[in-house]
């Protein structure tokens, strides 16, 4: 089967919320040679996007939000063993990621993490509802060189401004890049708050952290 078949049904068992069905298509598409990362970003990243619109507007409950991120994980976790089995590659940077407080939804984190994982970036991952002290101690203790932070529901979004004007109060806004994302996040939110990126989906936040880490490192 083509790769574009494999993008098209791992897209379908998100949806469909079957972690079998997903499982088995990640097994079977790397036995055939197909390229991990892409079907990653264009398959099962698609599907989990697809599945938060669909919860947004109301079509699909939280159960099912929920069963569709585990479909997920059935993929990721697999994909990534093979990625790591192709050898360790060097690191090009550290990123703290985290949902924000008040916020209990990762709802494609996972992907983001799998992806950044795979282009040589360490991530700690902080989980769901993550106090903005929480956060900033991570990434003073690991010497991060990003911040990622994750808000779903627009009533958490403030914890994004929070944490900006934290890193200024403590004279600590230079030391790290910021990077904003989440369903009611928007490059407006980031300009309007002062992160220096923001980013829609997993394959975004992967070109903006890299690009991050260039220009850090100048």
């Amino acid at each position: 089967m083509s790769l574009e078949n494999y993008i098209s049904e791992a897209i379908d068992a998100v949806i469909n919320c079957d972690p079998p069905k997903a499982a088995e298509i990640a097994t079977q598409a790397l036995a055939e040679g197909c390229d991990p990362v892409q079907l990653l970003s264009e398959g099962f990243s698609v599907g989990i996007r697809e599945m938060g619109e669909k919860f947004g507007q109301g079509e699909v409950f939280l159960p099912q939000l929920i069963l569709a991120a585990e479909t997920m994980k059935a993929a990721t976790g697999i994909l990534e063993a093979a990625l790591k089995a192709q050898g360790e590659m060097p690191v090009k940077g550290t990123m703290i990621i985290a949902t924000v407080e008040g916020d209990l939804h990762d709802i494609g984190k996972g992907i983001v993490i799998s992806m950044l994982s795979t282009q040589g970036i360490k991530v700690i991952d902080l989980g769901r509802d993550v106090k903005t002290d929480k956060i900033i101690q991570a990434a003073i203790d690991h010497n991060a060189d990003i911040i990622g932070t994750c808000a779903l529901l627009t009533t958490t979004m403030m914890a994004q401004k929070k944490l900006e004007d934290e890193l200024h109060r403590r004279n600590l806004r230079q030391q790290f890049k910021t990077v904003v994302g989440g369903a009611p996040c928007t490059q407006r939110w980031a300009d309007k708050i002062g992160a220096d990126a923001y980013a829609e989906d997993a394959a975004e936040a992967l070109t903006k952290v890299l690009e991050l880490l260039k220009t850090k490192a100048l």
